[in-house]
């Protein structure tokens, strides 16, 4: 029983962790310090990872109910705008070499939730994950493996800097920024597609 249990949770948190993707905050951290100290993206990795946490955790009690009765928007909706604003961070780690470039008068709390928590954290496919995972491996075990997963890319995030640091060492940090730059941005595309799709399967019913 208890082996059948693990096997669940390492399926589930595994799945997670590669939805959350923590290689790609340490670009974003990254980006993030050619404007703020290291402090600050400290800060900024640690708020927006207890952000990320409450939202997913909200979902996976009451994602219906929250997308259906009190904002009144369905999922391919979520997921094409999210989509969109991870093609528009793609495209600018490809183009400049930084995935993310604010204003130098905003504040950390003005990036905490967005776009850092969401959707570059908790995005359309992980909350789509914490509402539909309950039914196949438990409340506890979604839990949990959420847990898990968020401290794993917290660490990413911490230590992005010496992380980078190495990167940049053997000059791999900016054309790795560009590549995940693609990524991301394709990754926005295909939420955008799987949105549009979700729309055209709902109005065929």
């Amino acid at each position: 029983m208890l082996a059948d249990q693990l096997k669940l949770f390492l399926s589930c948190f595994v799945a997670f962790v590669a939805l959350v993707n923590p290689i790609q905050k340490v670009f974003v951290v990254n980006s993030l310090q050619k404007q703020f100290d290291s402090k600050s993206t400290k800060i900024i990795s640690i708020k927006s990872t207890i952000t990320a946490l409450l939202i997913l955790i909200l979902f996976l009690l009451a994602g219906q109910l929250i997308f259906n009765y009190v904002f009144h928007i369905e999922l391919y909706a979520f997921q094409i705008t999210c989509g969109v604003v991870l093609f528009y961070n793609g495209i600018s780690g490809l183009q400049s070499g930084e995935f993310l470039k604010f204003d130098k008068n905003m504040s950390i709390k003005d990036i905490t939730a967005v776009p850092i928590a969401i959707p570059m954290i908790a995005g359309p496919a992980t909350i789509t994950a914490a509402v539909t995972f309950p039914a196949h491996y438990g409340h506890l075990i979604t839990v949990i493996s959420i847990i898990a997963a968020l401290f794993i890319n917290l660490i990413f995030m911490l230590y992005a800097t010496k992380i980078g640091g190495l990167m940049s060492k053997y000059n791999l940090l900016n054309p790795l920024i560009r590549i995940f730059g693609l990524i991301v941005a394709t990754i926005g595309v295909q939420m955008v597609l799987n949105g549009i799709s979700g729309f055209v399967t709902k109005i065929n019913i």
